[in-house]
């Protein structure tokens, strides 16, 4: 599902106009600087938690050190932030079946 399609499926189950129901997905899961909640909330180092639906949050890797798949060469992995999803136990019980 896209978001199109997504926009569509919201917008008829709550009674929305498709404009609007891609303005509410816009507002949530935008991702340009500023916008979007989800991605405002994890940039400020905070914790999104829907209940039942699972978890947003970051997580820091390590600066490491690798190997060039292709030459074999060592080479140095900086640090870096990861945005991170983690499925509330309602979610994985219900796709897990």
């Amino acid at each position: 599902m896209n978001k199109t399609q997504m926009a569509e499926k919201l917008a008829k189950k709550c009674e929305l106009t498709k404009a609007k129901a891609i303005k509410v997905l816009d507002a949530i899961f935008d991702t340009k600087p500023g916008s979007g909640i989800i991605a405002v909330e994890l940039d400020a180092g905070r914790v999104v938690r829907i209940a039942g639906f699972g978890t947003f949050d970051t997580h820091r890797s390590k600066a490491r050190m690798g190997r060039n798949p292709g030459t074999g060469a060592p080479i140095k992995i900086p640090a870096k932030t990861h945005a991170r999803f983690r499925p509330a136990k309602g979610l994985k019980e219900r796709v897990g079946k």
